[in-house]
């Protein structure tokens, strides 16, 4: 049941707990690990329901808004080039004389370019960041360069051919969603293995490879709000607001995962495994980026948004319990545990509130959203493909090790 407002609520025992976020999901079927608070376990199939779980409760901190440091938006340095079109790209980036068009990269030899590989998912990546916060020591003047423009159309375009011809497509909306709600009892994944028999430094990895995504969280997704309207547009932002930390610095979701990086002992800094994350890692957030900035693939974008938030939740408890038994620390854990709570509010409404008005006024976006959904399962499955396989013959998953 999705409540709106900052609410308290009273257990059988007489103990109160409140949330103040704009939207909170209570359990009403008693399977929550985190009753009253939706945790999404109503989506487990089994053979036999299992009994009512008695409530513990998470600190949660203090939420209310903080004036707490400002933080200075630091910027990430440029990587090392991984072929010509990368190579092209940061030349024009640190100032040199080599424009991305010269006799050696021309239209036929980006269009033999792999589509899903280094060279060009990292020149993606980099035209990308400019939108972003930009490089150390690189001219804001080129974000609207019109040569990194015209590059970065003809490699969008080849990442955008690949992607539409390796999923199925379709227009059926509500089967797509409900793939996504329905999670096998063999299934497996990234999160399954670490929950089961991960290692500490395969988690360490694993949170390496997203801080690419996790330290602009929700960012991306800002792009489309003024592409929606009504009830679609009131509920996106309910969703950023959230992801923001409800006001809060403290608790905004970059924030967490930046401090559960310290606990692990990473550099939180912006960027720092840029060079280190492979082309699976970076087509994952260059999928969305590009959905981001092209307003004729906002419908997309939404659909990417709901692969996200409906499947995040189980992931995020299975983290949890990964991390508990790997021996994190409470600070460590409180990124994930967030998410447990909050993506299982973050479906419903993205679900509710933004795709279902949004293709009642816009039916014909029908295929752009699948497409968002299959485009994004697809990328996920390489990058989980990738980290499972090289982990299963005890070899690092990035490109230089921690």
């Amino acid at each position: 049941m999705l409540v709106h407002g900052p609410i308290e609520v009273t257990l059988d025992d007489g103990q109160r707990l409140t949330s103040d976020r704009a939207a909170t999901a209570l359990c009403t079927c008693h399977l929550s690990r985190r009753y009253p608070f939706c945790d999404t376990s109503h989506r487990r199939r089994s053979g036999n329901r299992p009994a009512a779980r008695s409530f513990v409760p998470i600190p949660q901190g203090d939420r209310m808004r903080s004036t707490g440091t400002p933080q200075p938006l630091t910027k990430s340095a440029l990587p090392q080039a991984r072929g010509p079109l990368s190579t092209a790209v940061l030349a024009t980036l640190r100032g040199g004389t080599a424009a991305p068009y010269t006799p050696e990269i021309g239209s036929a030899d980006i269009e033999q370019t792999d589509p899903y590989g280094d060279d060009l998912q990292l020149a993606l990546h980099c035209c990308y960041e400019l939108h972003y916060r930009g490089f150390a020591g690189v001219s804001d003047d080129l974000e609207w360069d019109p040569r990194l423009l015209e590059l970065r159309r003809q490699i969008e375009r080849l990442f955008l051919v690949a992607l539409r011809a390796d999923v199925p497509g379709g227009t059926d909306v509500a089967a797509e969603i409900d793939t996504l709600l329905v999670e096998p009892l063999d299934a497996g994944g990234v999160s399954h293995h670490l929950r089961q028999a991960g290692q500490l430094w395969q988690l360490r990895e694993y949170v390496a490879h997203r801080s690419l995504y996790n330290l602009k969280e929700a960012d991306p997704h800002a792009w489309v709000i003024p592409r929606l309207a009504g009830p679609a547009k009131a509920s996106l932002v309910t969703v950023e607001y959230d992801e923001y930390g409800s006001g809060n610095p403290d608790r905004m979701h970059a924030r967490l995962f930046a401090e559960m990086m310290t606990e692990l002992g990473l550099s939180p800094d912006y960027g720092a495994y840029l060079d280190a994350a492979p082309a699976a890692t970076l087509a994952e957030v260059n999928f969305i980026s590009l959905c981001g900035l092209h307003r004729q693939l906002h419908g997309a974008l939404i659909g990417q948004l709901v692969t996200a938030e409906a499947t995040s939740s189980p992931a995020s408890d299975r983290m949890v319990q990964a991390m508990r038994r790997l021996g994190c620390t409470a600070a460590a854990i409180e990124f994930f545990a967030e998410h447990i709570e909050a993506d299982a509010v973050h479906e419903q409404l993205v679900r509710r509130g933004v795709i279902a008005p949004l293709l009642a006024a816009e039916p014909e976006l029908a295929g752009d959203v699948v497409f968002g959904i299959q485009a994004s399962t697809l990328l996920a499955d390489r990058f989980s493909d990738l980290l499972l396989s090289r982990w299963a013959a005890g070899q690092t998953t990035l490109r230089t090790p921690l």
